[in-house]
Parts: structure tokens; C-alpha cells; sequence
């Protein structure tokens, strides 16, 4: 599959759920690919892209900046309180806050360094004991809290459980964020980026699909 054939796919979905074509943004997740296979995609024309790690992202992005322009750099893995300041360098976006520490850690830094990253709260609709992210009922607290420290929240992540409906995580998410004033969710991967986007998603994370299976590391 192709780039091309990502966004058709995408735009279908978004015709199909009454949307305007175009509004949802497809995040290239572009972890653990060789370089190659990154500036192929670059040469497309593309220009959002996700990193789990941010130092694998430290290591590919500075340079493509030197070339490439316009470049929105998404941090979609879990994030370590310690490397929180050269995520904040790096990217403009992180969709995986996920505890009050983190939370008043880009508090400070934000203040240091004059700004902060659009922000996204991990919701961990599965309440899976394995993963990452705020639990559903303690997901309006949360985003009060992050409000209050004055952090560019901007909406809701999730990744349901695999071997779930994906489309109710979607629809909780969705509840979650919409009561709360958050107008962003970013959910929907290669398998069912479909449904979220019949459900609103506002962000997509594709990765294997766009890029070739994962080399190993």
C-alpha cells in the first residue's frame, strides 16, 4: 500500500461519514524505518510524522529539518519524565500525557522555555493493567488539572485492546473529550483508522502500512 492509496482510503471514510474531505491528519509513524523510507515519504510532500522514542527522534529529525520544511513532529509513545525537555524541543505535538508528573513537569519547562508542545491526554479506555494512560472516570479530573497549570491540551489518544471493538473505545473517547471541551482525538491506526474516522477522529497514526513492514532493531 501506498501513501496514496492511505489517503484515498481516508478521504472515502471521511465522504462516507459526512465530513469534510481533508480534515483528518494522517500521522506517518515513521519509528523504528530507515531513513530511506522516511525521505522517500518526505519527497511525497508529506510532513506529519510520529516517533515513539524520543531519542530515535533526536537522531533522524534535526537533520530532515536542514532539507525538508514544515516538518510537524508528533511524539506518540510513552514518554519518560527525564526526557520531557527534548520532547518539547523536538516536536510539535505529544499525545501520550498521561500522569499528573508529567503534567507538572511540561508545567515548568513550558515556563522556562517560553512554550509548550499541543498536547494530548492517553486515555486508557481498556483499562488495560499493561498500558499507558489516565483510567476513563479519572479522565475529567485529569484534564481539569492540566487545564488549571494553563498546558495546550488539545484533546484525547487512545489505543484500544487488541482484541476489542475499537469503535466503542472511539465512541468513549469521544464522549470523554466532547463533555470536556476538546475538540482533538487522535485514534485509529492501520486496521481500524475507518471506524475512527467515522467517530471523529482528528488524527490518525498509520505506520507499516504507508512505510513497509518495521526493520528490526
Amino acid at each position: 500500500m501506498s501513501l496514496q492509496d492511505i489517503t484515498a482510503r481516508i478521504h472515502a471514510a471521511e465522504a462516507k461519514a459526512g465530513r469534510t474531505v481533508g480534515e483528518t491528519t494522517l500521522i506517518a509513524v515513521s519509528k523504528v524505518q530507515p531513513n530511506d523510507r522516511v525521505q522517500a515519504i518526505l519527497e511525497e510532500g508529506h510532513r506529519v510524522f510520529g516517533e515513539n522514542r524520543v531519542q530515535e527522534a533526536a537522531g533522524k529529525w534535526p537533520d530532515f529539518r536542514q532539507t525538508y520544511s514544515g516538518i510537524d513532529l508528533h511524539i506518540i509513545g510513552p514518554l519518560q519524565t527525564n526526557k520531557a525537555r527534548q520532547a518539547m524541543e523536538l516536536a510539535q505535538s505529544i499525545h501520550t500525557l498521561d500522569r499528573p508528573k508529567l503534567a507538572k513537569t511540561f508545567a515548568r519547562l513550558a515556563q522556562e522555555m517560553g512554550s509548550c508542545p499541543d498536547l494530548y491526554i492517553q486515555v486508557n479506555t481498556g483499562e488495560e493493567p499493561q498500558k499507558a494512560g489516565v483510567m476513563p472516570h479519572e479522565a475529567d479530573e485529569f484534564v481539569a488539572t492540566c487545564l488549571g497549570m494553563d498546558l495546550p491540551v488539545r484533546g484525547l489518544m487512545c489505543i484500544p485492546p487488541v482484541e476489542e471493538e475499537p469503535s466503542l473505545h472511539f465512541a468513549l473517547l469521544g464522549k470523554i473529550a466532547a463533555r470536556n471541551g476538546l475538540t482533538g482525538l487522535s485514534m485509529g491506526m492501520s486496521s481500524d483508522f475507518g471506524s475512527a474516522v467515522a467517530l471523529g477522529a482528528t488524527h490518525i497514526r498509520v505506520g507499516s502500512a504507508i512505510f513497509g513492514d518495521r526493520v528490526p532493531v
